[in-house]
């Protein structure tokens, strides 16, 4: 059924969303190929997974099963968008996401970069590279704060001057907040 309508790169990307984000498991085998292969590189201890699991149903494991057993309220953002009926061989992407954790309450920040591979027939990601640059815990009472922010953003694509301007004063989201503007230009050699 799935095989029979023609997808761009943008719907795989979002079955992935439907899947991680919203505890969806069943999506994982719309966005990714049976023999998929996920890999993590995780450049902070703030939060584990395995660093690589192989086929559908570990990655739907992996990132939708396990991880909603920890997560709710999980909102992720692709901060660049493929063009309209694009079918990609590959795409790379920064990220954004925010959720709170269920046993306690407290709110997680973090980015990274998603960089994809994709078969053309029926298309599919063939692999995912995950790198979590950095993954902050806030307090249970800043969730609000952080869900309020975070739930304004158009979703599931959006752009890094967005979530910059549009950001709670909250010093603790600095580490994110700098790493999403890394390529912003320097005001001191634009001059």
């Amino acid at each position: 059924m799935q095989d029979q309508i023609p997808r761009d790169t943008a719907s795989v990307l979002r079955d992935y969303f439907h899947a991680k984000d919203e505890n969806r498991p069943w999506y994982m085998a719309r966005a990714f190929a049976p023999d998929a292969v996920l890999k993590m590189a995780l450049r902070t201890q703030a939060i584990a997974f395995p660093p690589e699991s192989r086929g559908v149903q570990a990655i739907a494991d992996t990132l939708a099963r396990r991880f909603g057993q920890a997560y709710d309220n999980v909102y992720t953002f692709y901060l660049s968008r493929p063009a309209d009926g694009a079918v990609l061989d590959a795409y790379r992407c920064d990220w954004v996401v925010a959720m709170t954790e269920k046993a306690t309450g407290q709110a997680r920040v973090g980015c990274g970069l998603y960089d994809w591979t994709f078969r053309r027939e029926p298309h599919q990601a063939e692999s995912l590279v995950i790198t979590i640059e950095t993954m902050l815990t806030l307090p249970a009472n800043e969730a609000d704060i952080i869900l309020d922010w975070i739930t304004r953003l158009p979703y599931p694509w959006t752009d890094a001057q967005r979530i910059v301007a549009t950001a709670p004063t909250i010093e603790a989201l600095a580490p994110v907040l700098q790493w999403i503007r890394r390529n912003e230009p320097h005001p001191s050699l634009t001059a």
